[in-house]
């Protein structure tokens, strides 16, 4: 799978970096990338499966979204001698998806030396806006931090 950017990275390279590649929680919510760039990235998360008990997308699966979204910017801003760590997140839901697929695109909005924040906005298949998030992450020198 390769990114439809002109400056993105290819995915099934960028996961072959990562220790558990997209990890279980990702992989068990059904996300996937789309396209990968420490400026924009895009997944995609079905809605069934991921929801609450009304049937409605559980306000919690947005933010793993999202929290991934901006974690994987982050990751490939931090390259190759930092690590990104997830410090702060937030999400407003706007309205529900019971159906389908959800999809979340995260813009960078600062890509510093020690932090990386980004903007990430989920729309339904109609392109209907579900949740906006924000999220920061801290970036932690590799060698210190890297799992061994």
């Amino acid at each position: 799978m390769t990114s439809s950017a002109d400056d993105a990275l290819d995915i099934d390279d960028f996961l072959a970096q990562m220790p558990f590649g997209m990890g279980g929680l990702n992989d068990k919510m059904g996300i996937e990338l789309v396209e990968i760039s420490a400026e924009r990235v895009v997944a995609t998360m079905p809605v069934e499966g991921n929801t609450q008990p009304y049937g409605l997308l559980h306000g919690g699966a947005s933010v793993v979204l999202a929290e991934t979204l901006g974690s994987v910017g982050s990751a490939i801003h931090a390259q190759p001698d930092r690590l990104s760590v997830g410090i702060e997140i937030n999400a407003t839901h706007h309205r529900s998806a019971t159906s389908g697929t959800v999809t979340g695109t995260a813009t960078a909005i600062h890509l510093g030396r020690t932090t990386a924040t980004y903007e990430v906005v989920i729309t339904d298949e109609r392109g209907k806006r579900v949740c906006t998030s924000r999220i920061t992450c801290a970036l932690m020198p590799r060698e210190r931090y890297a799992p061994s």
